[in-house]
């Protein structure tokens, strides 16, 4: 075990099983992450990126294997105790998943419900959380009213509503334009370095990767291929999948600019 892992994944399998056919989603997966690193997972869809994640806080049971985040080893613990701990593992999602019915200011509240928040410190909790995500504005609005980057940033600061250590982010910006998708890196960047958070940043965008994350792992088939910092992996990748990123990024890189240079 590395001294510096504050997350830490051993010999993790998961498989789907159905009538017709299992499923092996996840395969070995073996990965270790500082704390306080934003940690890139990229795969094309179906790699298994998002089954890894959700194993991660166990809303997919693994098959086996050991996933450690801080002191705690989440794959041993009771539900009880996972109910607790949860508490601690923020999640944003691409659908953003927020209740329609609620304002932005319940939406955020929603977490500290129920688990011996006064009503005095979810207000003063969800204030604090509307200016870190720069919504202050939106604070009785309701996800209709808003952008797909406003209603991430809700997402965002209900992840943020139990203090959490680790903000796991499955696909977060899939769903979101380039400018909008920038702004919702910077935020990332700007709460792992405020807040301390160690995040673990989902994605098959290559260039939302390399932008926000300072490690990385590719998954393919449900196995890891290979993994380091960012800059190693795909400015020296070791493996076709790692160089069919780079080759994608760089051929939408060019035609970019040919087709400003054309007046297109």
């Amino acid at each position: 075990m590395a001294k510096e892992s504050f997350i830490e994944i051993i010999d993790l399998y998961k498989t789907f099983y159905s009538k017709d056919q299992d499923i092996e989603v996840l395969k070995n997966i073996n990965i270790q992450i500082r704390k306080g690193d934003i940690f890139g997972v990229i795969g094309f869809s179906g790699a298994g990126k998002s089954t890894l994640v959700r194993c991660i806080n166990r809303l997919e049971e693994p098959d086996k294997g050991y996933v450690r985040i801080g002191d705690q080893v989440i794959t041993e613990l009771s539900k009880k105790d996972l109910r607790i701990a949860r508490r601690k593992i923020g999640m944003i999602f691409q659908s953003f998943n927020l209740f329609e019915s609620k304002t932005v200011s319940e939406n955020i509240a929603f977490p500290m419900q129920h688990i011996g928040y006064s009503k005095k410190e979810i207000n003063e909790k969800v204030s604090r959380l509307l200016e870190i995500v720069n919504l202050s504005d939106k604070k009785n609005s309701y996800p209709g009213q808003l952008s797909g980057g406003q209603k991430q940033r809700v997402g965002i600061a209900r992840a943020l509503a139990n203090d959490p250590d680790v903000l796991l982010c499955d696909e977060a910006t899939s769903a979101l334009d380039p400018q909008t998708t920038l702004s919702v890196l910077e935020l990332l960047k700007d709460v792992n370095k405020k807040l301390g958070l160690t995040i673990i940043f989902i994605s098959h965008e290559i260039d939302a990767i390399r932008y926000v994350c300072n490690h990385v792992a590719v998954i393919e088939e449900g196995t890891i291929l290979e993994q380091g910092g960012v800059k190693e992996v795909f400015l020296h990748p070791k493996t076709s999948t790692s160089e069919l990123f780079m080759k994608i990024s760089n051929q939408m890189q060019e035609n970019a600019w040919v087709e400003e240079g054309e007046g297109i």
